[in-house]
């Protein structure tokens, strides 16, 4: 990096000259002026004479009727996480400082799949004394269910949310979250084909394989109806099910869906298996948690503005979504891990959803649901841990870019 506060010798010594600015005479500028020779421009054909004739009867009225109310400059008040009508295209005065700042750290924190080394994946896998059959199923399981659900977010992200979300700071946020589940859909591919997977097989599980397939559908049915074209808020019913779309995949199916399979492969790493693949989990583990933190947030604001679509019956339905999500991830714990492996067993992720769901219902207003369930994988908690997160952001700089850096201690 250049550093401009470095000068040598004769550099210090000429500065220390007076520098004398000669006027050059004003007829030598007329004259120089005078010289530029016309520049005639290249005969036009006949289709940009009549792009020239269409921009000449342009009716701007439909632009104008588009900006009507939005005219000026947008002041703080003026914005609104839903039903706004503020220039969307002016991103500042910022009102959600968070939404911006979560955009910053996403973008700081950017990784690439092939950055990690599959090296050992790969002779593991292909090891006939490497993985047990148990081992074995649950990197396919997983891989099955995730490799789908980062494309059903995105979509839902991309053709619904970004749509109906009126406010320009929270939209480059979405739009960073949408770039990183294409990162993540990027991962599962890279790790299914260093492994020599049967891709088809693989991205096919979440019709094939029930206790897949059942949480794809339970999410899918949330976003059915508000990513029609045209469907619009506005009105108690609609902003109800925008509400109820951002719970289903920010607190469920990034917020509980995710769990027992991030807890499964991240358990294999720290035991020295499958690190490369167990590594990329922890990477998308970080980012799926601002996501997470950011739909959060952004439910919270809308509730905020919105006071009236809180009723004792949303707040009931979406209560009942959390638990519906949670028994779903029980009995997808259930189907891959039939006995115990990785030290836990079905029981033990039953109890840590049950924990894992308290907090997703206290986080949005709600009571908690299952007394006294407590967190059997401390270790997850310390990935988990927001703070640890922070601190995890801040340190990766030069480690994040290479792969293998992270440690399973």
């Amino acid at each position: 990096m250049l550093n401009w506060d470095d000068y040598n010798e004769s550099e210090k010594a000429q500065k220390a000259q007076p520098i004398i600015k000669e006027e050059a005479p004003v007829q030598a500028q007329e004259r120089q002026e005078e010289s530029i020779p016309e520049h005639v421009p290249a005969a036009a054909g006949n289709r940009a004479k009549q792009a020239k004739e269409a921009i000449e009867v342009l009716d701007t009225k439909e632009g104008e009727e588009e900006l009507d109310g939005m005219s000026g400059r947008v002041q703080v008040d003026d914005k609104a996480m839903i039903n706004c009508r503020a220039d969307l295209n002016q991103l500042v005065p910022f009102k959600y400082d968070w939404a911006w700042q979560k955009y910053l750290d996403g973008s700081a924190n950017h990784w690439m799949p092939q950055e990690v080394n599959m090296t050992a994946d790969i002779a593991l896998w292909k090891s006939n004394e490497g993985l047990t059959e148990d081992e074995r199923t649950i990197v396919m399981r997983n891989l099955g269910f995730f490799s789908t659900a980062d494309s059903l977010v995105a979509n839902n992200l991309v053709l619904a949310i970004y749509r109906l979300i009126t406010n320009p700071e929270c939209r480059q946020y979405i739009l960073r979250q949408s770039f990183e589940e294409a990162i993540h859909t990027h991962a599962y591919q890279y790790c299914i084909e260093s492994l020599g997977m049967d891709e088809g097989e693989i991205f096919n599980m979440y019709r094939e394989i029930p206790s897949v397939a059942k949480k794809a559908s339970w999410g899918l049915k949330y976003t059915k109806e508000i990513s029609d074209p045209g469907f619009v808020t506005g009105t108690d019913e609609t902003d109800k099910l925008l509400l109820k779309n951002l719970i289903a995949f920010y607190c469920v199916l990034e917020g509980i869906f995710f769990y027992c399979g991030f807890t499964q492969i991240l358990s294999m790493g720290r035991r020295n298996k499958m690190t490369g693949t167990a590594e990329q989990f922890q990477y998308i583990l970080r980012d799926e948690s601002m996501h997470l933190n950011f739909g959060i947030d952004m439910i919270n604001q809308i509730k905020i503005e919105n006071p009236h679509l809180w009723d004792e019956q949303m707040r009931q339905e979406a209560a009942q979504m959390i638990l519906e999500g949670t028994e779903l991830e029980i009995q997808y714990a259930r189907d891959t891990m039939p006995r115990g492996i990785l030290g836990m067993n079905a029981g033990m992720m039953e109890e840590y959803l049950q924990f894992i769901a308290n907090r997703r219902l206290v986080q949005i207003g709600l009571e908690e649901e299952f007394e006294g369930a407590t967190n059997p994988f401390p270790w997850m908690s310390e990935i988990m841990d927001l703070r640890k997160e922070k601190n995890f952001f801040e340190t990766r700089v030069i480690e994040y870019q290479t792969g293998g850096a992270l440690s399973w201690d």
